[in-house]
């Protein structure tokens, strides 16, 4: 069994060490003996979004954003096309603010974006950099990871995580978080992601197998100290902000 992975721009976006998104994707994916070939397009490349069971793009800086979002205007369509036809779409950090109507960046130039979904996002002043715990039904699990972001995201009608217990969401404090339709996934948060949430990468492999049709194991495989990882994760960042709302008692 094979399946086929486009990196986006990972010249271009790739804080956080966001590649290892893919990395533990696929190392799961050989655990199941299938074979991931991931490409890469570069930001001078025609991405090829028609051969592709899922398309990733993580996060980048602000001025990396506006590049990446450039480069891929004349490909919206297809991306369109691709997310149309159940491929997975994977995009951490502030790749995300790239599938919606548009950006404002913070001089008040608005850069139109690539159309998969009506929210808008600004950009602001204030930076937020801070841990994250988040819940979801989409995920079945609590994930943990990392934020840092300038931006305001409104208009989300159906996001990825329910809500945060710890951080800021799309809009405010604690509020509802990212952005999920079918197959396609987006997220301000990174991590990387997948590498801190196994069961979220459980669940890009369950909607790459539906896919593509396979049948799935009953039980997925689970890779040495992951699970361990993000459960010592998990309590440390829910000490961390038990202590912080007993400090404003």
């Amino acid at each position: 069994m094979e399946l086929n992975i486009l990196h986006v721009y990972p010249d271009l976006m790739n804080l956080y060490g966001e590649y290892a998104n893919l990395a533990v994707l696929r190392r799961h994916l050989e655990a199941l003996d299938v074979e991931a070939h991931i490409r890469t397009a570069l930001l001078e490349d025609a991405p090829d979004f028609d051969t592709v069971d899922m398309i990733y793009m993580g996060a980048g800086t602000e001025r990396g954003q506006k590049a990446a979002l450039t480069a891929l205007t004349p490909y919206a369509g297809k991306l369109k096309e691709a997310a149309g036809r159940g491929a997975v779409l994977l995009f951490t950090g502030n790749a995300m603010e790239t599938l919606g109507a548009s950006v404002t960046d913070a001089d008040g130039k608005v850069w139109p974006g690539l159309g998969l979904a009506e929210y808008t996002t600004v950009e602001t002043k204030k930076r937020v950099a801070t841990d994250i715990v988040a819940s979801s039904t989409t995920v079945p699990a609590t994930s943990v990871g990392f934020m840092n972001k300038c931006s305001i995201t409104r208009g989300v009608v159906s996001p990825l995580f329910d809500s945060l217990s710890s951080g800021f969401g799309n809009e405010e404090d604690c509020g509802p978080e990212g952005f999920t339709l079918g197959n396609v996934f987006a997220t301000h948060v990174t991590g990387p992601v997948l590498v801190k949430n196994p069961v979220f990468t459980d669940l890009i492999i369950q909607r790459l197998f539906a896919l593509r049709g396979w049948d799935l194991p009953e039980k997925l495989p689970v890779l040495p100290h992951e699970q361990e990882a993000h459960d010592v994760t998990l309590e440390e960042l829910s000490q961390n902000g038990d202590r912080q709302k007993a400090s404003l008692e």
